[in-house]
């Protein structure tokens, strides 16, 4: 329920409960209660528009980061206001994140095929990968297939759980443009490591390489 929302629950003439009553019943600071919206200045508008026209080219950009490129552009701003902006936004930095996946101990872990290999060809290497998106109650996760020569995103499925179907319907999906990869990588994460997932590959005769702990 909205603050707003809540506002307009509260009656001041209530013959039985009080306003601090109705306030503590609906978890209302009584403060939000008489606090009146402030509208935003025009320079205040005008840095939010320039803090998210670029993020389109550069979603990996966090705080630190804007407010150092802003800064570049005459602008004096620290970096609290240039993170309130963001969140006010509902901006966050894309990034690939340390814990989404965690290996399992009797999964089968395949080797790095990588090394030293030149990709210099569509359909070549084909990989995956998942990333978190912070939202106003929680987090939603994104996985998506990726030619590594072109940097196609051939695939994408955004989902408020991070389960192995997840990745396999990404999977599935890039599959259905018909063509397929000579490889396909992954890092080691329970996910990527199931034989469920694994065994498409391998039925499509796709050879299966998996980066090692700590790579990117």
């Amino acid at each position: 329920m909205s603050v707003d929302t809540k506002r307009q629950l509260i009656e001041v003439d209530h013959p039985q409960l009080s306003v601090r009553r109705q306030c503590a019943l609906l978890g209302l600071p009584r403060s939000s209660l008489y606090d009146e919206p402030r509208e935003r200045s025009d320079e205040t508008l005008h840095l939010m528009r320039l803090l998210d026209a670029p993020y389109t080219a550069t979603p990996f950009y966090g705080m630190r980061r804007m407010t150092a490129w802003r800064r570049t552009q005459g602008y004096d701003v620290n970096h609290k206001r240039v993170a309130r902006l963001l969140r006010q936004l509902g901006i966050a930095a894309i990034y690939a994140k340390p814990t989404l996946s965690q290996a399992t101990v009797w999964h089968t872990i395949d080797p790095y095929l990588l090394r030293g290999v030149k990709v210099a060809r569509v359909h070549h290497v084909w990989s995956t990968d998942i990333t978190s998106i912070r939202v106003h109650q929680g987090f939603v996760y994104v996985v998506a297939v990726m030619d590594w020569f072109s940097r196609y995103v051939l695939s994408w499925v955004l989902s408020v759980t991070l389960d192995g179907q997840l990745c396999r319907e990404a999977l599935t999906q890039a599959l259905r443009h018909g063509s397929q990869p000579e490889i396909f990588n992954t890092d080691q994460g329970v996910q990527f490591t199931s034989s469920a997932f694994t065994s498409l590959l391998k039925h499509a005769g796709i050879q299966i390489s998996m980066d090692g702990r700590g790579r990117a």
